[in-house]
């Protein structure tokens, strides 16, 4: 990640440097997330040459396993699906999405980035060389698109799919714990708030209450989540929740087609998912870590050494 924002530092010229980096401090910037087609902080793709532009892309890829990267290129170039769809009316743009850099890559013990736009944000802080890899949204306005009723677009459609399968393996009782509310939320209930809420009530189903069937396909999904990250990152969250309880919770219909929620709660772990919009038709996933996101977790750890 060094090496990369480096090179990306490296590609801008002076204005752009100017507008791509900010203070580690600047809480309001950096502390932030915002998956609606609004101004934000950074400098966007579309102000950069081609150089630059795959410099961009290059330090987003060091974030992201290969089958997140090409959900994330999905989700961009979703953008002049939509912009179609819209009659052109908006000018939506697959170069809208805007990178940003705190701090100093090369001298800091603490820096960070994000790559953002409409439908995507990826945030990682980096302390003492650790990196906290959190949040990381991805949405998808059409959800699918279809063609003599065949998916030719469906970029979060494992998401969908995996939570489905354990719906139905949950069986009557794990259903009636696991459906929190007949009614889905009209979007993820963290929404683009900077700290995301500990805990969100109805919890719906432990893990320790399920089948084994049930038990695995929530190991999956959860899995899923992580595994947008690399192997090793991924890996060092699995770690991080070994051994801790978790729950699923579901809100909405279950017939597939239909506005519909999911969420699931663990140790310092929220992901949800809602395709509540446009008929069903327009999801939004996150994975966060309510106590630590942005790094809270490796600055708390770098400021008990500094003391």
């Amino acid at each position: 990640m060094r090496a990369a924002a480096g090179a990306l530092l490296a590609a801008l010229d002076g204005p752009a440097r100017q507008r791509v980096r900010h203070g580690f401090d600047d809480d309001a910037a950096r502390r932030w997330l915002e998956y609606r087609p609004l101004p934000r902080p950074g400098v966007s793709l579309a102000d950069l040459d081609v150089t630059a532009r795959k410099a961009a892309h290059r330090l987003l890829a060091t974030a992201l396993s290969p089958a997140a990267y090409a959900q994330a290129m999905t989700v961009v170039a979703l953008e002049e699906v939509l912009d179609r769809a819209e009659r052109w009316r908006r000018g939506r743009h697959s170069g809208d999405y805007w990178v940003a850099v705190f701090g100093d890559p090369a001298r800091d013990d603490r820096w960070g980035w994000r790559f953002e736009g409409h439908h995507l944000s990826v945030s990682m802080t980096v302390v003492d060389d650790q990196v906290s890899p959190a949040p990381i949204f991805l949405g998808a306005n059409p959800a699918t698109v279809r063609h003599a009723g065949r998916p030719v677009s469906r970029p979060l459609g494992p998401e969908e799919d995996l939570a489905r399968e354990l719906l139905d393996a949950l069986g009557p009782a794990g259903r009636s714990a696991a459906i929190v509310a007949e009614e889905a939320p009209a979007d993820i209930i963290s929404a683009t708030r900077a700290t995301a809420p500990g805990r969100l009530d109805p919890l719906g189903v432990p893990r320790d209450r399920l089948t084994p069937t049930g038990r695995a396909l929530l190991d999956q999904l959860v899995a899923l989540y992580l595994d947008r990250l690399p192997p090793e990152l991924a890996a060092r969250e699995a770690g991080r929740l070994d051994g801790g309880e978790l729950h699923f919770a579901w809100a909405g219909p279950t017939r597939p087609g239909q506005r519909h929620y999911y969420r699931i709660q663990g140790d310092d772990l929220l992901i949800e998912y809602d395709n509540t919009t446009d008929d069903g038709n327009h999801a939004h996933t996150v994975l966060r870590r309510p106590a630590s996101d942005f790094g809270a977790d490796v600055l708390a750890a770098h400021h008990a050494a500094a003391h």
